[in-house]
């Protein structure tokens, strides 16, 4: 079955914060998507993100190794996670994504993998 990752975006400055009602209801929400996505059978893998701030590029410029802390897209656009689904095709792909909180307020982005 053909897998696909899914990136969550959302904006950082909306987040609920850590011990709050509002991040416990999240929390909830995402153990039931994982529960489901392991009663069918198809995560195989992904996590949450920390803050942009924890995140740093890299580059490769003539040879030398180049850093940068912190996200390198202006805004508040942050990826706070990724997942891997078997996924039987595109439309399938959608309705998974769609059950992605994130995807409530925020944009999850898939991509279909290429198997090497």
């Amino acid at each position: 079955m053909p897998k696909f990752m899914f990136l969550q975006f959302v904006d950082e400055s909306k987040s609920p914060r850590p011990g709050t009602p509002e991040m416990q209801a999240e929390i909830d929400a995402y153990g039931k998507l994982f529960q489901d996505a392991n009663t069918a059978g198809i995560l195989r893998g992904g996590d949450a993100c920390q803050p942009t701030a924890a995140g740093f590029s890299v580059q490769v410029k003539g040879g030398r190794t180049e850093t940068t802390n912190g996200a390198t897209v202006s805004g508040s656009r942050w990826l706070n996670g990724y997942w891997v689904f078997d996924c039987k095709d595109r439309d399938d792909a959608i309705q998974w994504a769609a059950k992605i909180p994130a995807a409530d307020g925020g944009t999850v982005e898939v991509h279909p993998i290429f198997e090497m």
